[in-house]
């Protein structure tokens, strides 16, 4: 029996939701003006917290949110939003605002708010900085985008190779400029070279006289400036990386990557690719009407298309429907079982190809492995929908001529499922951005012509 309570259980089914007492109270606040009450409300929540709370109410809402905050609006709360949104409320604030809250970021976090705005917004912002902080993030703006250099942050915690323990405590207490978090002290030669890093434990339990040399790490990964973001993040997971520093093409040290900023990228990747799989592209709950039927609108034409595709072929066999009406009612059935089949395949197929977990070396026994598996999925299913067929229509041949389409389409759904991702990423397309849309028309095609053509075959 469980020793959980109801109220317990309600707790844990909806742990680390903004409550509606929450939003409640906000909109109580900012109905009666209630700076003080506010300001209190927001400063016992995280501030993804109460990015959540802004992406939640109603435009207006929101506005009246910001303007009764005023200057203790936290840059954190706009690090935490969708891009989307956050370039929107730095667009209504002043100026005086946005700068303010700017110079609590990281360079890292400013880069990711300002980048994707247009260059009149972006300078506004940036000219609401101070100088060295707008020098930093211009520098990293300058590399590629989805790159290293675009993720990494210029504040660090480095030391030289000569210091021991105890003067590297004693610099780091002096300096004003330390980041709010480190985890690893990165050790430099004099050409500012990484050469190895400390980690922050063995630095506070080693004594003072110990030199840093001494326990360092030296089988460390230092993450080139123009390597792409996606492989930043799968080597921190690869290899359970907690900070790396960016080196440039001379090798020397220009910033360090943390592992809250590789897992965002992870997310964010996995983010877009469940959306391209489903053909909703990039939208958010905070998109407008319009912005959203803009950005679904191209993928349900490239879906129509494909529906034309499929009517074309059943067109072909009209003949043979009006002359067994029963067709109409089972194809369908082919066509859905093998869309859903390829669909699985495809899943996996993605999350592998990102993962790389499917390679060179192991992508013909995988594929190997999906064809056997449509076809022992296709065998069970045939025999199921057959006896349906004949049970529904009285017709065994007709069951007969539904269990060889159902095989045949399950396994070409598991050969397209595999093999149409593999194909996009070898030519350097994203797999999960046109791979639904194929392996659907392939399967609606082949199932429809399969299941008609046996039947025009063997039924008339």
């Amino acid at each position: 029996m469980s020793d959980v309570q109801p109220q317990d259980q309600e707790f844990v089914d909806h742990a680390y939701e903004i409550g509606e007492n929450i939003i409640d109270a906000v909109r109580s606040a900012i109905g009666t003006g209630a700076r003080g009450d506010l300001i209190s409300l927001f400063n016992d929540l995280h501030p993804a917290d109460i990015a959540d709370i802004l992406e939640q109410v109603s435009a207006p809402e929101r506005m009246e949110i910001l303007t009764l905050w005023g200057d203790d609006i936290d840059g954190e709360v706009l690090a935490e939003l969708d891009e989307t949104l956050s370039a929107e409320i730095m667009e209504a604030l002043p100026d005086n605002i946005v700068g303010e809250a700017m110079r609590e970021l990281d360079t890292d976090d400013v880069v990711d708010l300002v980048e994707d705005m247009d260059e009149p917004q972006q300078e506004r912002v940036l000219e609401a900085l101070d100088t060295s902080d707008r020098l930093a993030v211009q520098q990293s703006l300058a590399y590629a985008e989805e790159t290293a250099g675009r993720l990494m942050q210029r504040e660090l915690v480095m030391a030289p190779t000569h210091w021991t323990v105890g003067e590297a405590i004693d610099a780091f207490r002096a300096d004003q400029d330390l980041p709010d978090r480190f985890y690893d002290v990165v050790i430099v030669d004099p050409k500012m070279e990484p050469v190895g890093k400390v980690p922050l434990h063995s630095l506070i339990s080693s004594p003072r006289e110990t030199p840093l040399p001494e326990i360092m790490d030296e089988e460390f990964r230092v993450i080139p400036v123009n390597q792409s973001q996606e492989d930043v993040a799968y080597a921190f997971n690869q290899y359970n990386m907690v900070s790396a520093p960016v080196v440039d093409e001379q090798n020397r040290l220009v910033g360090v990557i943390t592992m809250d900023d590789a897992m965002e990228v992870l997310e964010e990747k996995a983010d877009e690719d469940i959306k391209l799989l489903a053909g909703v592209g990039d939208e958010a709950l905070t998109d407008s009407i319009w912005g959203t039927t803009r950005l679904r609108f191209p993928w349900l034409a490239v879906n129509l298309v494909t529906c034309i595709l499929a009517s074309m072929v059943i067109s072909q066999f009209s003949t043979t429907i009006e002359a067994i009406v029963a067709l109409a009612v089972l194809m369908p059935i082919v066509a859905s079982m093998g869309g859903n089949a390829g669909t699985q395949t495809l899943t996996v197929t993605v999350r592998a190809l990102a993962t790389k977990d499917l390679t060179r070396a192991n992508a013909w026994r995988v594929i190997r492995r999906e064809i056997i598996v449509g076809f022992f999925n296709g065998i069970i299913f045939a025999v199921i929908v057959g006896i349906v067929g004949v049970v529904w229509f009285g017709t065994p041949m007709l069951g007969v001529v539904l269990a060889l389409a159902m095989v045949v389409n399950m396994v070409v759904a598991g050969l397209a499922g595999i093999s149409i991702p593999i194909v996009l990423d070898k030519l350097g397309i994203d797999p999960a951005l046109a791979s639904s849309a194929f392996v659907t028309t392939v399967t609606d095609i082949v199932g429809f012509f399969v299941f008609l053509g046996l039947a025009a075959a063997l039924l008339l």
